[in-house]
């Protein structure tokens, strides 16, 4: 995929899920009241801004019974931009604008469903969700100029602080037990900020982080060759200014790109986190092995469509994606207070669909569901909650999961 041509394909990942994705449930249940969206007060003043200058914005659903001291928070995804063409293009989405961001429907969708049966662990905590309008993963800090002479504020960085600032004053400073989460470029975000969120509590609240399908790879080669995926990631560092949220330790030794990666991040994160990711991720087949730019062939086209149609040689080929994965994971082997849910199925974000997160038909490994992991991991109801599936086609609960 030619570098002018990735970010509109991130835009066209996340407008699917465009009213987030927390679209209308399918599930037949009754629906629930839409939640509706809260903008910041004083984000202009505080330079907390979207692309456009508007405030941002975030969905509040309080929790209720056992659950009212409790809180998940999760920022939303939608890929990056890495131009001023691009992010000033975003400006007229809700991926740059809160003029865009309607109600969400939490009900049916995944870790915010409000249906024990589904969500037994999470089902009656304050939910928050945060609008993703900046496009650097909630981590950048600078400005510039549209063709048009208008100011593209690159302040992710800020928008993260304010939100975080004003959930505080809101109930969240009283928490007894929190989650961070993310997912897709929200779990790069999660990742980025996981030791600044969890600082901000009394050592004695229960504060876990949890990313979804936010293990970007670096891989050095696309299908053509090029280190295309590491070029765009390159110019969304420079463009957007993403160095204060890099570990230092990381900066001292390596470039500010490679830092901006996972597989460093995790190295120096103290809080107890949990990873859940495809090793066959979707996205990540589709726009950093096989971007438009690396001209694949009309075999590889089918493939990258869909894992179903790939013959053997291709699978080999994402078998070595897989790998990598799970080699840049190994690291997660010695910290104890970590989990993992590493699945072989071709999608991508799982968490907020009822589909993948906890349903008759969810993926499983060991037996057990998503949901039923993560609830083990966070509550530390078994020991060693570290899931690695078996090679791609080996896992026939991934079956039921639809194409991407």
């Amino acid at each position: 995929m030619a570098p002018s041509n990735l970010p509109a394909a991130l835009l066209l990942l996340l407008l699917l899920a465009s009213s987030g994705p927390l679209r209308p449930t399918l599930s037949g249940a009754a629906p629930l009241e839409p939640v509706e969206v809260s903008l910041v007060a004083g984000a202009q003043e505080k330079g907390a801004v979207c692309l456009d200058g508007t405030p941002p914005g975030y969905h509040l659903q309080r929790g209720s019974g056992d659950g009212s001291g409790s809180w998940l928070v999760h920022l939303e995804g939608g890929g990056w931009c890495s131009t001023l063409k691009d992010c000033s293009g975003r400006r007229m989405s809700v991926l740059g604008s809160s003029k865009f961001m309607k109600p969400l429907q939490f009900a049916g969708h995944g870790i915010f469903d409000s249906d024990e049966i589904y969500n037994p662990d999470f089902y009656n905590w304050n939910k928050v969700y945060v609008r993703y309008c900046d496009g650097a993963s909630f981590a950048g800090d600078a400005e510039g100029q549209a063709q048009d002479g208008t100011t593209v504020y690159f302040r992710g960085l800020r928008i993260y602080e304010a939100v975080i600032g004003e959930l505080m004053e809101k109930g969240l400073a009283n928490a007894t037990q929190v989650l961070f989460t993310g997912c897709s470029a929200g779990g790069l975000a999660t990742i980025l900020h996981c030791d600044d969120f969890s600082a901000r509590f009394p050592q004695q609240v229960s504060v876990k982080c949890f990313a979804d399908a936010g293990f970007f790879l670096d891989v050095r080669k696309d299908i053509s060759g090029e280190r295309s995926f590491w070029s765009f990631y390159n110019r969304v560092v420079q463009l957007q200014n993403v160095r204060q949220v890099l570990h230092k330790d990381c900066l001292a030794n390596k470039d500010p790109t490679e830092c901006f990666f996972p597989t460093e991040l995790i190295k120096s994160i103290r809080t107890p986190m949990f990873i859940l990711n495809s090793a066959y991720d979707s996205w990540q087949i589709q726009n950093v092995l096989l971007p438009t730019s690396s001209s694949p062939e009309k075999t590889w086209l089918s493939c990258k469509d869909n894992i179903r149609n790939c013959n053997s040689t291709q699978i080999k080929v994402l078998d070595e994606i897989r790998n990598t994965m799970i080699n840049d994971l190994k690291v997660i082997n010695d910290k104890a207070d970590w989990g993992m849910f590493i699945d072989s199925c071709f999608t991508h974000c799982q968490t907020l669909f009822r589909v993948s997160w906890s349903s008759p038909t969810s993926p499983r490994l060991g037996n057990k569901n998503i949901a039923k992991v993560v609830g083990d991991w966070y509550f530390g109801r078994s020991q060693g909650v570290k899931e690695i599936d078996c090679e791609y086609p080996c896992n026939p609960t991934c079956n039921s999961l639809p194409p991407p």
